[in-house]
C-alpha cells in the first residue's frame, strides 16, 4: 500500500479585492479613453431581451384564432339562417297577400309581390307610395312577361310585326293561348303601370342621378320660378338633364283594348278607367268617346238592345242587364253629372236603380248546425290552418266576368244606394224649386238609411263592406251639405220677418228663438255621423269628407 501524501496548500499570492471594484489597470485605462469602447469589452449593464413569442405562445394564438374563425363562421351562419327563414316567411305572407301565377318564374313571382306590396301602402300602412319605385316595378315585370326567353313563351303579335300607333306605342299581344291565371296576372300588372303612370303623369326623372321629381321643381329656361323641394329631397335637377319619368296612362290603357285574350270584363274596365282619366285631364270629348266604347263592349254579346245608344238609357222591356251593362251605364251618368248635363244623367241614374232593384235577391243561408257538428266544426277549422300554413296557398279562381246579372245581395243594395245619392243630389243641384231641392234631400236619407243598414247587417263580406262604407260616407257628406244650406237660407228668412215685425212695433224682442225645421235636421245629422263613426273610422261627432260629383 502506497502511502498518501499530505496535502499542501498554496498560499494567495494576491491579495482579496472588495466586489464591484475595478482592477488598477483596467480602471486607469477605462478612465484615460486611450482605446475604443468595444461591446464584448465593456461590462454586462443592460437587462436581457425576454423571448415572447414561444412555443407556448404560438399554440396559445393558434387556438384562438381557430375560436374565432369557428365562432365566427357558426355567428354568421345562424344569421344567414335567420335571414332566409324570415324572407322565405314574408314571401309566403306576401303569397296569400297577393296571388301570382304558378307558371310564372320565381323572381317574376317575387318581384310581383313586392311591387304590389309597395303599392299597397297607401291603403293598408297609411303610407306615402313611391310611386317612380312602384312604376319601375311594374315596368320590369311587363318585360318579362313579354320576354319569349322568361315569361313569354307563347305570346304572338296581333298581326305581322306588331301595329304601332302614335303616342301610344306598340299594341298588345295574342295571349289566348296562355292559361287563366297567366292572362289574369298579366292584366293586374298592365292595369298597375296605368295606376302608376297617372301618378307620375307631369313628372321627369334625371338622367344623371336616375331620381324621379316633379316637373315644377325642374331648373330650367320653361320653369322660370321653380318651387322649392322637400326637406332632405335631392337637390333640383337642371332640365337639360332630365326626360319624362314615365310612359303615359293610355299607353297601358291601350295595350289592354287591343290585346285578345282579356275578358269582357277587363276590358270594359280598362276602358272605363281610361276614361275616368280623360275626364280628370279635362278632355270631356274623349272621356264621352270612350265611355261609349265601354258601353259596346258591356253589350257586344247582348242578345237585345239593351241601352238606347243615342241616350245611354236601359231599356225595361229587354230583360235584366249584366253586371258589366250596369256599371257601365252607371260609370256613363256619372260622366254627364260631371259635365252638368244633368238632364241627360238623371234618366239614367233612374233606369239603372230601377234595373237593380229588378234583380233576383240573392238565397239567406242559414245556419243549421247541432252542437256536435260545430264542434267538427272547430276541429275542422284548426286542421285546416294547420294545413293552410304547411301547405302552399292555391291561386284563387277566377272572379265573375259580369256577363250575367248579378244577384241583390248586400253589396248590390249598397250600388243602389250610391245611384240614390246621385239622384238626390242632381235633384237638389238642379235647383227648380224648393219642392226639388227636399227631393234630393229625401233621396239622400234613404240613400244613408240603407248603406248603414247593409252595414249593421252579420253577413256582409269585405268587397261589400267597402262599397257600403263608400257610401255612407258620400251620402252623410251630402246630407250635411244640403241641410247647411238650407239651415242658412232659413235663418235669412228669419232675420227678414224680424226685422219687419221690429219696424212694425208689434215687439219680438222678448220673442223666444225656436230652432227651425233645417237647424234641427242638422242636430239629426250630426247624430248620426256621430253613430256611424263606428263604421267610417271618424271621431264621434267629426265632419264626414263629401266627395260627391257636384258638391265642391
Amino acid at each position: 500500500m502506497r502511502p498518501r501524501l499530505p496535502m499542501r496548500r498554496i498560499p494567495f499570492i494576491r491579495p482579496f479585492r472588495p466586489p464591484n471594484t475595478l482592477r488598477p489597470f483596467t480602471q486607469n485605462t477605462l478612465a484615460t479613453r486611450s482605446r475604443p469602447q468595444l461591446p464584448f469589452l465593456s461590462p454586462p449593464n443592460r437587462r436581457p431581451i425576454a423571448r415572447f413569442l414561444t412555443t407556448d405562445h404560438k399554440r396559445w394564438i393558434k387556438d384562438e384564432v381557430w375560436r374565432a374563425g369557428k365562432y365566427t363562421t357558426v355567428l354568421w351562419t345562424l344569421a344567414g339562417l335567420l335571414f332566409m327563414m324570415a324572407f322565405g316567411v314574408q314571401q309566403e305572407w306576401l303569397e296569400r297577400k297577393f296571388p301570382s301565377p304558378r307558371e310564372w318564374s320565381w323572381v317574376t313571382r317575387k318581384d310581383f309581390r313586392s311591387t304590389k306590396w309597395d303599392e299597397d301602402a297607401d291603403d293598408e300602412r297609411d303610407g306615402l307610395v313611391d310611386w317612380a319605385r312602384t312604376g319601375e316595378g311594374f315596368r320590369t315585370l311587363i318585360k318579362r312577361l313579354e320576354d319569349p326567353k322568361i315569361d313569354g313563351k307563347g305570346l304572338e303579335e296581333v298581326d305581322d310585326g306588331g301595329i304601332l300607333v302614335a303616342g301610344i306605342g306598340k299594341t298588345g299581344y295574342d295571349i289566348s293561348k296562355k292559361s287563366e291565371p297567366w292572362r289574369r296576372g298579366y292584366y293586374e300588372v298592365l292595369m298597375g303601370a296605368a295606376r302608376a303612370a297617372e301618378h307620375l303623369d307631369g313628372w321627369v326623372r334625371d338622367k344623371k342621378r336616375n331620381v324621379a321629381f316633379p316637373k315644377n321643381v325642374v331648373i330650367g329656361p320653361s320653369n322660370p320660378n321653380p318651387r322649392p323641394v322637400p326637406p332632405g329631397a335631392k337637390s333640383a335637377p337642371r332640365e337639360e338633364d332630365c326626360e319624362p319619368a314615365f310612359e303615359s296612362p293610355e299607353t297601358y290603357y291601350m295595350r289592354i283594348l287591343t290585346t285578345r285574350g282579356f275578358n269582357e270584363k277587363q276590358r270594359m274596365d280598362a276602358a272605363l278607367a281610361y276614361a275616368a282619366w280623360l275626364d280628370f285631364k279635362k278632355t270631356p270629348e274623349a272621356a264621352l268617346e270612350m265611355y261609349k266604347w265601354a258601353l259596346d263592349i258591356a253589350t257586344a254579346n247582348s242578345p237585345k238592345q239593351i241601352v238606347d245608344p243615342a241616350t245611354g238609357i236601359l231599356n225595361a222591356n229587354a230583360g235584366i242587364p249584366s253586371a258589366n251593362v250596369l256599371s257601365a251605364t252607371t260609370a256613363l251618368a256619372v260622366h254627364h253629372a260631371i259635365n252638368s248635363n244633368l238632364n241627360v244623367a238623371l234618366p239614367i241614374f233612374l233606369s239603372v236603380l230601377r234595373a237593380r232593384k229588378s234583380l233576383t235577391d240573392a238565397p239567406t243561408v242559414r245556419s243549421t248546425s247541432t252542437p256536435d257538428e260545430e264542434d267538427g266544426g272547430l276541429l275542422k277549422t284548426v286542421t285546416s290552418l294547420v294545413k293552410s300554413a304547411l301547405m302552399p296557398p292555391e291561386y284563387p279562381p277566377p272572379p265573375d266576368d259580369g256577363t250575367s246579372p248579378p244577384l241583390r245581395g248586400p253589396k248590390e243594395r249598397c250600388e243602389e244606394a250610391g245611384i240614390m245619392t246621385y239622384i238626390g243630389e242632381i235633384l237638389y243641384a238642379s235647383k227648380t224649386s224648393k219642392t226639388s231641392k227636399e227631393d234630393g234631400l229625401a233621396w239622400t236619407r234613404e240613400a244613408v238609411d240603407v248603406a248603414e243598414e247593409e252595414l249593421r247587417g252579420k253577413r256582409i263580406d269585405k268587397e261589400a263592406k267597402k262599397t257600403c262604407k263608400q257610401c255612407l260616407e258620400v251620402g252623410l257628406g251630402n246630407w250635411a251639405t244640403m241641410v247647411a244650406h238650407l239651415a242658412r237660407e232659413e235663418k235669412e228668412a228669419e232675420g227678414q220677418k224680424t226685422k219687419t215685425r221690429s219696424w212694425l212695433g208689434f215687439g219680438g224682442e222678448n220673442q223666444k228663438e225656436v230652432p227651425g225645421r233645417w237647424k234641427s235636421e242638422e242636430q239629426v245629422v250630426r247624430e248620426r255621423t256621430r253613430r256611424a263613426s263606428e263604421f267610417l273610422g271618424n271621431p264621434a261627432g267629426g265632419a264626414v269628407g263629401n266627395s260627391s260629383v257636384l258638391f265642391e
